[in-house]
């Protein structure tokens, strides 16, 4: 049975908009614990999607994740596992989950538009058979489902895919080109060793408001 349920909060505010009998049987009808075809079908294509966790005060926050199509890989019906890639450094969304394992998943489509919320416990792994299946991660993310709800597309708005990140790791070699934020000047003496110099094969170093410049105009350099 899907671990999914309604706080008494939630129940005031359905009483309150008499919607109880109709979130009662949403519940039976939009809410699993199982991936369905159209589930796996949805993930397999999706190359985004949003993480929401808590941290270890209970206070939540959100973050993108992304990869080429299908990066997040089906291991069983209520087994997923998804890859770290290089990212700022921060390791703020990992490390709350290596805290608290509590995790959502927000899985969206726009050009017909589609939703699909997961809600589950997930843990770092270093597993190798884990890891490999993703070229290029630090290590990976297993998740344990314990709820899926598959929400209306109401309004979420239309649009066209136009094309895939450049930064996305090479499929076969894992490798990728270095982002603009690491050729500023100002951050070169604290990169890690494996970036320490790279920002002369890349153009050269940049100012901070020559990357914010490159942000504003969309430049995929940045």
């Amino acid at each position: 049975m899907a671990q999914f349920g309604y706080t008494a909060e939630a129940r005031k505010l359905q009483d309150r908009f008499d919607t109880r009998n109709l979130a009662d049987a949403e519940l039976a009808v939009i809410v699993h614990d199982e991936l369905s075809e159209p589930d796996r079908g949805f993930i397999s294509a999706a190359e985004m999607f949003w993480l929401a966790w808590v941290d270890d005060k209970g206070s939540p926050t959100v973050s993108y994740k992304g990869g080429a199509p299908g990066f997040v890989n089906i291991i069983d019906g209520r087994t997923l596992v998804f890859p770290n890639y290089d990212g700022n450094g921060m390791y703020f969304s990992m490390g709350n989950i290596a805290t608290s394992c509590e995790i959502g998943m927000l899985f969206m489509a726009f050009d017909k538009p589609a939703r699909l919320r997961v809600q589950g416990r997930a843990t770092l792994t270093d597993d190798k058979a884990m890891v490999s299946r993703f070229p290029g991660a630090q290590f990976a993310v297993k998740v344990d489902i314990t709820a899926l709800i598959t929400n209306c597309p109401r309004y979420i708005p239309k649009m066209q895919r136009m094309e895939g990140s450049r930064y996305v790791p090479d499929a076969i070699t894992g490798t990728q080109p270095i982002p603009g934020w690491k050729r500023i000047d100002a951050i070169q003496d604290v990169l890690p060793a494996r970036d320490q110099n790279k920002a002369d094969f890349a153009g050269g170093l940049i100012s901070l408001d020559q990357w914010g410049g490159m942000v504003a105009e969309g430049n995929p350099l940045a």
